[in-house]
């Protein structure tokens, strides 16, 4: 089990002394967010220079935006993106993605495509030339909305075969999941029978870990992402939290602290608490 911790915001030397102090404190990732206009939520800062930022700061944690919706980015825009923070980092990125949250007023409120099917085709086909381009190799690309002439970008990233890429799968809709299985990990978002967002159990979890065994190689390293939040004054009951959840196959829990009322400080309090280990 690995052990991240998400970012929810903050000015930008908050944001950088934060990530340094996850480092510090043995946690295995830190990820910040990817969003253009929310009211509600203070500051926000373009992810990939921030990404730069945090793997100049750091050595070992992996870094990431929990989560970028390709759908809104020239996918040839962000392949140059992610592969300079690929090398930047030295090979640490990992690259999760999916539709995007649309009270994001970066995109409706800038005209960009909001009808859920056509954001699945564009991250669809948006993924497909990402892992193109990072090839290294001549690629072109003729789909329904993306046109490319034959082009090599270079350099590659420094991650083989490819930054690993973590995909939004609403759990069991078959087609949501087979797109998350052609890449490298899972992040569940379990939805009711009305539709709604649920919560993912350890038993979720476990039909996951036997879905994605029936339906891809299973000597292929693939991740499947949990999301919480543990005491972290309270060692055990946190443990006792990941336990299940790592017992049942999950390779990342990820410390999502969204809402901290008091600030930065709360924040900073979690992180030096350090990980909810289960070993």
């Amino acid at each position: 089990m690995h052990y991240g911790f998400v970012i929810p915001g903050g000015d930008l030397e908050t944001i950088l002394a934060l990530t340094q102090e996850a480092e510090a404190a043995g946690w295995d990732g830190v990820f910040t967010w990817d969003g253009i206009f929310i009211e509600s939520a203070g500051p926000i800062y373009d992810p990939w220079v921030v990404l730069g930022a945090m793997a100049l700061r750091t050595e070992r944690v992996r870094i990431g935006a929990i989560l970028t919706p390709p759908s809104r980015r020239r996918p040839w825009k962000l392949a140059r993106e992610t592969v300079t923070v690929d090398h930047l980092s030295h090979g640490r990125l990992i690259l999760p993605v999916g539709l995007g949250a649309l009270e994001d007023g970066g995109f409706g409120k800038v005209g960009e495509v909001t009808d859920r099917k056509t954001r699945a085709q564009l991250l669809d086909e948006g993924l497909a030339i990402l892992t193109g381009l990072w090839s290294g190799q001549p690629f072109h690309f003729h789909g329904e909305h993306y046109h490319i002439e034959e082009m090599t970008f270079l350099p590659p990233p420094v991650q083989s075969p490819r930054i690993p890429i973590w995909v939004v799968g609403a759990w069991p809709r078959e087609k949501s999941m087979a797109r998350a299985l052609r890449y490298d990990g899972l992040l569940p978002n379990k939805l009711d029978a009305d539709g709604k967002q649920a919560p993912i159990t350890p038993a979720d979890v476990r039909e996951m870990v036997a879905y994605c065994a029936a339906h891809r190689d299973p000597a292929t390293p693939f991740d499947i992402v949990a999301e919480g939040r543990t005491p972290g004054e309270e060692p055990e009951r946190a443990a006792a939290i990941v336990r299940p959840f790592a017992e049942a196959g999950a390779t990342w829990w990820t410390e999502a602290m969204w809402e901290a009322p008091n600030g930065p400080d709360e924040l900073h309090a979690r992180i030096r608490q350090g990980p909810p280990r289960v070993e």
